[in-house]
């Protein structure tokens, strides 16, 4: 009997990852209270994400496995691309509150465009513009959450 071989290796890496995010997810989530569909419990919202991130990554493990065609293999990672979106990630949760929102957002947009070989500021700066308008119009005024939106020497002076 013949056993089913990885046929798309970027995938099944992929699937193991979100496998195994999501059942860390839905685990932590699970010593909180669920409550009920009618009054969510803190818990409930993050262990059904948790559940479909897993269920997400089980299906595409058996695509990879399952799936005709050639073999397809993992290419080498890319360490400096790497090293540029986590750091960015890294910078802007070291500069949120002293820098607030807005600058920590353009810092961590520019850093992340370093990742690619395509960079161009044009694109770049066009990109932080419109996340800056996302995350303060979604998270600072649609929310209402408590974010610095700009440093606190420029709040002092105003």
């Amino acid at each position: 009997m013949a056993h089913p071989s990885i046929r798309h290796r970027p995938d099944f890496v992929l699937g193991l990852l979100y496998l195994c995010a999501g059942g860390g997810f839905a685990f932590a989530a699970s010593r909180y209270d669920m409550g009920t569909l009618d009054y969510m419990g803190p818990g409930y919202f993050p262990f059904a994400l948790g559940i479909l991130l897993a269920g997400l990554g089980l299906v595409i493990v058996a695509r990879s496995v399952l799936a005709g065609g050639p073999i397809v293999r993992l290419q080498p990672w890319n360490l400096r691309s790497l090293a540029w979106m986590v750091g960015s990630v890294l910078v802007f949760g070291a500069t949120l509150r002293p820098l607030g929102l807005v600058l920590s957002l353009v810092l961590l947009v520019i850093l992340a465009s370093l990742a690619s070989r395509e960079f161009s500021w044009k694109a770049t700066l066009a990109n932080a513009a419109a996340m800056v308008a996302i995350n303060v119009g979604g998270f600072a005024y649609g929310l209402s959450l408590p974010l610095p939106l700009l440093p606190e020497f420029v709040s002092l002076a105003s």
